[in-house]
């Protein structure tokens, strides 16, 4: 019977198509627009549905950021799961597993496993890491892919940098860090001195552009801005740890991966610092309770978030826990989950306007609205440059008896110093 059902379903398309040819009118069948399918997708809860096939390209192995590739995966699948369960877009469910791809976090294999991907996909999913991202963007721009943001640099809230093609919804690593520190000296101390150890690159010294800025501006000294890498790349955080200590700050400022935050945290406590610290998006994991660094981190740690977190009071919130399996691995899940909600507006909105196409997603970005349910703020596409009063923050604490770790203390802050400064670009360019 359901075969019966896709042969007359195929069969009336075929006779639109055929209709529209003999008036005058051209059209675009499933078949001639990459990644959308009469064909059901191969997981699909209804077989007479079609599929539109979204790429992914991330970390989900093990790269630096594969713990948090790998649950932002879970995430994406949940939340588009819900979807195809509640009816999927305009005649098609949604299928974000079958081209995902590994990339290691690494800009040459992104680029390959692009290539290898793009012919079969309406739009990507998830691009995992801002150099990453930009390895492939005028690729991308030349096929007219769109993607979700895998990536919170400050570069993709400009036209002229993302060439509109990059769904970022919230803020960046540079606001990030204003966020963080407006919060930091509301909530704990108005901090004096700073210190910032970040990535070289552009997740890194976005975040420290943001934290130099903040101090800039709240009349705070900087006592070091430290460049370093992954240990993959440079060994240890020893470098570091000592620049700090020659004149240690009453915060420093993170922006790595997990491992070496835990690593950095450990030494700099059994060194005798006695500040605190703050994390960027990324830095955070809830295994690191499980370190040596545990403990210090529990009491002297916390990280922003540009999404509503595991135990938040949203809608979002309360439906990404509905939507999940099990448990997930760690608060990756709920970025994977809300940064879903942009690509599932545009495809709505293309698919009411009859432009389920590469250049249809491009051309239905602008002037879209995306409430994602209280994850984060509204979010409107097609202006020139991004809304700062309309950027929020989520600030978490490590917390052992707490679902994945770590538990909200503050949700939606908006802090003064977004609403006194002007960035007319962004933080650092690439």
């Amino acid at each position: 019977m359901a075969a019966s059902r896709r042969s007359l379903r195929r069969g009336a398309t075929a006779l639109i198509a055929a209709s529209l040819a003999l008036a005058g009118c051209s059209t675009s069948t499933p078949e001639s627009v990459p990644g959308v399918t009469a064909e059901p997708c191969p997981a699909a809860i209804d077989p007479d549905k079609g599929c539109v096939y979204l790429g992914v390209l991330s970390d989900l192995v093990d790269g630096p950021f594969s713990p948090l590739g790998k649950a932002v995966q879970d995430g994406q699948a949940a939340f588009w799961n819900a979807v195809n369960k509640a009816g999927g877009i305009g005649g098609y469910e949604i299928d974000v597993t079958t081209y995902a791809r590994d990339t290691f976090y690494d800009p040459h294999r992104h680029g390959e496993q692009f290539r290898d991907i793009e012919p079969h996909v309406l739009a990507l999913a998830m691009s995992l890491g801002t150099a990453q991202t930009l390895s492939v963007l005028p690729e991308m721009d030349a096929a007219d892919v769109v993607t979700g943001a895998g990536t919170l640099w400050s570069g993709w809230q400009y036209r002229e940098t993302d060439r509109n093609l990059v769904l970022d919804s919230s803020y960046s690593y540079c606001t990030e860090a204003i966020l963080g520190l407006d919060w930091f000296a509301q909530n704990k101390t108005n901090p004096g001195k700073l210190a910032v150890i970040a990535f070289r690159g552009n997740y890194g010294g976005d975040y420290a552009n943001g934290a130099l800025r903040w101090a800039s501006d709240n009349g705070a000294v900087v006592t070091a801005r430290v460049d370093t890498g992954p240990n993959a790349e440079v060994g240890n955080q020893d470098g570091p740890v000592a620049e700090i200590m020659a004149d240690p700050p009453d915060v420093v400022l993170l922006a790595t991966g997990p491992a070496e935050t835990a690593e950095i945290v450990a030494k700099l406590v059994a060194r005798g610092y006695e500040g605190r610290f703050l994390g960027s998006t990324p830095t955070w994991n809830g295994a690191l309770l499980k370190t040596a660094a545990g403990p210090s981190l529990a009491e002297l740690y916390n990280y922003t978030s540009p999404y509503d977190l595991w135990d938040g009071a949203s809608e979002g919130a309360r439906n990404a826990r509905a939507a999940a399996p099990q448990v997930p691995a760690n608060w990756g899940y709920n970025l994977g989950y809300a940064v879903s909600f942009p690509m599932k507006a545009l495809l709505t909105r293309a698919s009411s306007m009859g432009m389920l196409t590469r250049k249809g997603l491009r051309e239905a970005l602008d002037g879209l609205s995306v409430d994602s349910e209280g994850m984060t703020a509204v979010h409107n596409y097609g202006a020139d440059g991004p809304d700062f009063a309309a950027q929020r923050a989520f600030i978490g604490a490590p917390d052992a008896s707490s679902p994945l770790g770590s538990r909200t203390v503050t949700a939606d802050y908006h802090g003064p110093t977004l609403d006194r400064i002007t960035l007319h670009g962004p933080c650092v360019s690439h």
